[in-house]
């Protein structure tokens, strides 16, 4: 069975971009850098990108583009009958792990999605907005769906391929989630107080980072960068 690949290196690029600036940056890495410092978290961060998780990722793809096989496999053909071939198996474990969490956020996003398309937080403030959140998570029905939703869609795109799934509505959803970035950006610099929160973001204060932040920067960078569940040996 010949194994299905990308059609070229534009649709490498737009699908790892899409595995990196994903709901895992856009909800939990603001979140992070909040609580850790702002800018000393984020030199932190970069810092373990650039020495650490970079190197890994291209490690990541080499595997995949040597062996030409899945995660399990992939590690069976590099060192057969040894411990190190239960690696593949230790990142789809680790995969179904994130996938536990990410699915439930992930229902979340398509919930607020669905109610901004129909209206329903127009001219919201802070407090009916958190009274909706805590509505929604509170639910017996709502969450359930929503999750079951993303989940089934999921695995649709998943199901068609490398080619006709994953690259395909790679190229049609990134150049949005591109555009709705940019507008939130645009829109969070109108806010009152945002050259506070600009500050915040580019004035480092080093007193902040200790053993936590540390840590928190390097779970982050792997994170972000979706290494060690084997998802950039399969683009590979």
């Amino acid at each position: 069975m010949k194994r299905d690949e990308f059609s070229g290196f534009f649709g490498v690029l737009v699908a790892t971009v899409g595995s990196a600036v994903g709901l895992g940056n856009l909800w939990r890495f603001p979140y992070l850098v909040g609580q850790n410092g702002g800018a000393a978290f984020i030199l932190v961060y970069l810092a373990f990108v650039l020495i650490i998780c970079l190197p890994i990722a291209v490690s990541e793809f080499i595997i995949g583009r040597r062996t030409r096989a899945n995660t399990v496999k992939a590690f069976q053909i590099l060192a057969p009958r040894t411990p190190w071939s239960a690696i593949g198996v230790v990142g789809v474990i680790a995969a179904f792990s994130i996938l536990a969490f990410y699915t439930v956020v992930g229902g979340w996003t398509m919930d607020y999605l669905f109610r901004s398309i129909i209206h329903l937080f127009s001219k919201p403030d802070i407090s009916s907005l958190e009274s909706q959140f805590t509505t929604m998570v509170t639910s017996p029905v709502r969450p359930i769906v929503w999750t079951v939703v993303f989940v089934l869609f999921s695995a649709f795109i998943v199901m068609c391929g490398i080619k006709k799934g994953i690259e395909k509505y790679s190229r049609i959803m990134m150049p949005f989630l591109f555009l709705m970035v940019v507008i939130l950006m645009v829109r969070s610099l109108t806010l009152p107080g945002a050259e506070k929160g600009i500050a915040f973001l580019v004035k480092p204060d080093f007193s902040k980072i200790n053993t936590s932040v540390i840590l928190a920067a390097l779970g982050q960078a792997f994170f972000s960068l979706s290494l060690g569940m084997g998802c950039l040996i399969t683009y590979g």
